[in-house]
């Protein structure tokens, strides 16, 4: 799971881009409708094909159709009956981002699905009741005691200021000296003696 957030624009790209498969999935995520919200008792899931959607937002808004293929690599998806035709004549599918759309009714053939539904209506469950016991239960309100009183820490010693040790007259700064710089040795010049 990623928990690392960054606010750098082209490292949350990189992130979204290069992300694996398991975090994609659940950028995927889209809204379900009121009828499903209520009976599942969740805002969102991630869309599948067989699910059926319906465009919330763009030039196809208000489309609905069945999901035949998602494409996880480019992040869309793509609805049956949503296609457009090229300049040769030929149709192809339009892709719609995830998040253009609205599930209306799920595909549950997925016994995995379903068992994510009901650990999120029990969640929900369990959120509510925890909401509403501080509401009903309202206690008194009860005056706190007085705190002790405070310990007085002990006073610490003031130190001694130094003073200042006053210069002997005679006495005279010393001047730093450079250390001199090492001359090279010279290197004796041997004369070959010629011979013949």
């Amino acid at each position: 799971m990623q928990t690392a957030r960054t606010v750098k624009p082209s490292k949350q790209r990189k992130r979204l881009f290069q992300a694996p498969d398991h975090i994609r999935y659940k950028h995927f995520a889209a809204l379900l409708s009121p009828e499903l919200r209520k009976s599942y008792g969740t805002r969102s899931l991630p869309v599948r094909s067989g699910d059926t959607v319906r465009v919330m937002r763009g030039d196809r808004k208000g489309f609905e159709g069945k999901v035949s293929r998602i494409d996880r690599e480019s992040y869309r998806i793509y609805v049956e009956g949503l296609t457009r035709e090229k300049v040769d004549g030929t149709t192809i599918f339009v892709p719609v981002h995830p998040s253009k759309v609205m599930i209306t009714k799920l595909n549950l053939e997925d016994k995995w699905r379903k068992k994510i539904l009901e650990r999120k209506k029990r969640a929900e469950e369990v959120t509510e009741k925890v909401v509403e016991k501080p509401a009903e239960e309202k206690p008194a309100v009860e005056e706190l005691p007085p705190p002790p009183p405070a310990e007085e820490k002990p006073k610490r010693r003031k130190r001694a200021a130094k003073k200042p040790e006053k210069k002997k007259a005679e006495e005279k700064p010393k001047k730093k000296t450079r250390a001199k710089p090492k001359k090279p040795r010279k290197q004796e010049k041997v004369e070959e003696s010629k011979s013949g």
